[in-house]
């Protein structure tokens, strides 16, 4: 049996060595390698696949979300809506502009923003609401809209987990994620389902004074060459990433599948077993399954991560500390909100592997290892 990954990206290039290795070699040779062609190519193809007015490349996901609340206007003190219960990034980039992140609990099943919980978070001072997409399940963002335009703010989609996923309206309408609120923003990290091999982002929009203002921010500021309107940043996606990204943006439908496949599979094997929890899929929400996370309910995560360790299974916990109890907040006053849900989850939760090149031998030795640990460990 191949070694498990929980991500295998040298198996994945392995299949698209042939398109990968010559595209590289043609941005070599041009020596283009900032704002190449491929660049520009990638993002009208990406704008075509989202069905999106404006996809602006940039240096990587958390980029994007800091680019898009400077675009935003957004000032120090103003107040943002987030989950705790998230990477870092999300909140960093809140903090990062001395604006102030505001956490709310996440749904128990589908681990996104409680919509509830977002119109009760609401002040005079609340500027914008960033939902996140965990894992690949979209949050449920038409009545997440309807708080945002009652209240005249801003969302912006944290997508970096969930590129290619859809959400379903109760007209029956359908959007991809990322493309509902006023930006979306993703990250190219490798282990993304649509990744590059280095770091890599982009912001989507239909807006166009906005897409105009998220790339003036983007590139120093500049209306035009050396003249600079607004303070800005320095954030590109490289010729290299985006001739990569190019050749996989045509399969991510196809890595989706196969990654739901793998989902469908862990589903059937742990259904009937009282001390897991499988993901939940909301009917409006095409789940991608950036990760697969279980819940366990009376099993003890240290001891199972190590038994699966020993049968030479990776695992990861996605996220053990939330951010509201993380230090770097501490001068917000966030480990004073209340949020019982994500602080449960963080001691609940673990991932299994999941990927495009995972086989079914793979596959059944993860399934029976953990049914081997929960048997030798009942509720």
């Amino acid at each position: 049996m191949v070694p498990i990954q929980m991500v295998d990206l040298k198996r994945q290039y392995k299949k698209i060595k042939p398109q990968v290795d010559e595209a590289l070699l043609e941005v070599l040779e041009s020596a283009a390698f900032i704002n190449g062609g491929p660049v520009q190519r990638f993002a009208e193809e990406l704008q075509q696949y989202l069905d999106i007015k404006h996809v602006i490349p940039c240096a990587n996901g958390t980029d994007a979300l800091q680019i898009a609340m400077m675009a935003l206007g957004l000032q120090p003190g103003d107040e943002v809506i987030t989950p705790s219960f998230t990477f870092i990034a999300t909140a960093e980039a809140i903090a990062l502009l001395q604006l102030k992140p505001v956490f709310v609990d996440v749904d128990p099943k589908t681990y996104c923003l409680d919509i509830a919980q977002v119109e009760r978070a609401i002040t005079p001072k609340t500027k914008a609401i960033v939902p996140v997409h965990l894992y690949g399940h979209v949050a449920d963002m038409e009545p997440l809209m309807a708080v945002a335009a009652k209240h005249n703010l801003y969302v912006i989609e944290d997508n970096a987990q969930a590129i290619g996923g859809a959400y379903t309206f109760s007209d029956g309408s359908i959007k991809k994620a990322g493309t509902i609120g006023h930006i979306g923003c993703t990250s190219f990290f490798p282990s993304k389902n649509l990744g590059c091999y280095g770091d890599g982002g982009a912001l989507f929009t239909n807006d166009d004074a906005l897409a105009a203002q998220i790339r003036m921010v983007a590139n120093h500021g500049q209306s035009a060459r050396y003249y600079h309107d607004v303070v800005g940043c320095n954030s590109r996606l490289d010729t290299l990433q985006a001739a990569v990204l190019r050749i996989k943006l045509p399969l991510l439908d196809e890595y989706i599948k196969a990654r739901r496949a793998v989902a469908d599979a862990y589903d059937a094997a742990f259904a009937e077993i009282p001390q897991i929890t499988t993901p939940y899929r909301a009917p409006n929400s095409h789940h991608v399954f950036h990760q697969y996370t279980l819940q366990l309910n009376g099993a003890d995560r240290n001891e199972l991560q190590k038994f699966l360790q020993e049968k030479q299974v990776p695992s990861m916990i996605y996220y053990p500390v939330p951010a509201h109890q993380q230090k770097m907040f501490e001068h917000f006053g966030s480990a004073s909100f209340d949020l019982p849900i994500t602080d449960q989850l963080t001691t609940k939760v673990i991932s299994l592997p999941i990927h495009t090149e995972m086989d079914s031998d793979q596959l059944d030795h993860i399934i029976h290892s953990v049914k081997s640990f929960l048997n030798q460990h009942p509720a």
